[in-house]
């Protein structure tokens, strides 16, 4: 019999092997026996020279990057470019001035005015005779009517125009023609307020309802037919004298007034000129449409043409009478 190869492995039958051993690296090989650990390994050397200059200033290359990613581009700098502040500078830098607003002129005023204001302006003369078919009751001259001398005289005053569309007047008419309008067509023409001013506003209530006993006055004077009173407030202030001071409220209309409220009445002798409301004619007057104005104009103008057609037949009976 031969002797036992030491080379080959024995078999399953004879001696176990022994358990595997867990993972790590203490295997076989054991190979933390190969890691280098010296403590006599030298350091590296360096001249003392290069040592101090590594410690007081960096590298170039690492220096120049240092620059660079600090100092940003021209371009970044226009945008980033704040402006400094008080804490920064020191110097609180002042706050630009705001441009001045321009002044916006100054509406005239819509209060009371005293006489003195405007008393370098004449008067207007009233235009007027006896048996006037009506007697116009205007508030006061405007400053256009004061400085020409003829009533309603403003462009924007629709007095003239309402005259003829009513069919008061058979033609057109202008403010220059107000002194021929009592000769012409029996109209004339007065204000319950003498002075001029430039608007209603400036007027008291009190020379308003002053100016209500001349109006009486003028009426039994000449005795017109009708007294038209031209505007609102003329007839509230006409209306507060007569009723111990009582408004008008709700009793106002536009239009013929009751036979009551004629004015210029005398005793057993004349019955008064009948009252006709119309609307102003001012251009600031803005309350009643144009059409609605109108409207108002026309009823007296029909009366007006009723009563010249009667006066005519009249004057044309008398002359065949004495023929």
């Amino acid at each position: 019999m031969g002797s036992a190869n030491p080379d080959l492995e024995p078999s399953p039958g004879d001696n176990p092997s022994p358990p595997p051993r867990p993972s790590s690296f203490h295997g076989r090989l054991q190979l933390q026996d190969f890691v280098y650990q010296s403590a006599d390994a030298p350091t590296p050397r360096r001249s003392a020279r290069h040592a101090a200059a590594a410690a007081v200033s960096p590298s170039p290359s690492s220096s120049a990057l240092s620059t660079r990613a600090a100092t940003p581009s021209p371009r970044k700098r226009a945008r980033r470019s704040p402006s400094p502040s008080p804490s920064s500078s020191g110097v609180a830098k002042p706050k630009p001035k705001p441009k001045p607003k321009p002044k916006k002129k100054r509406a005239p005023s819509s209060g009371y005015a005293p006489p003195s204001v405007y008393a370098h302006l004449p008067l207007l003369p009233d235009a007027v005779c006896a048996n006037l078919l009506v007697f116009f009751v205007g508030l006061n001259p405007g400053l256009q009517t004061a400085r020409t001398g003829h009533a309603y005289a403003h462009p924007t005053n629709t007095f003239w125009k309402l005259l003829f569309s009513s069919g008061i007047t058979p033609v057109p008419c202008t403010a220059a023609e107000d002194r021929q309008m009592p000769a012409r067509y029996s109209l004339g023409h007065t204000n319950i307020v003498a002075r001029p001013s430039r608007n209603g506003a400036e007027l008291s209530r009190r020379e308003m309802d002053e100016g209500v006993a001349l109006l009486e006055q003028k009426a039994r004077t000449w005795r017109p037919e009708c007294m038209c009173v031209v505007g609102k407030s003329i007839w509230e202030s006409i209306w507060r004298v007569r009723h111990a001071g009582r408004a008008v409220g709700k009793s106002f209309r536009y239009g013929w007034q009751d036979a009551a409220e004629n004015m210029g009445v005398v005793e057993g002798e004349w019955e008064g000129a009948r009252v006709f409301v119309a609307s102003s004619t001012s251009g600031l007057a803005a309350t009643l449409s144009p059409a609605q104005k109108q409207e108002i104009w026309n009823e007296l103008g029909a009366w007006v043409k009723m009563r010249r057609a009667e006066r005519e037949l009249a004057a044309e009976r008398e002359a065949a009478s004495n023929a």
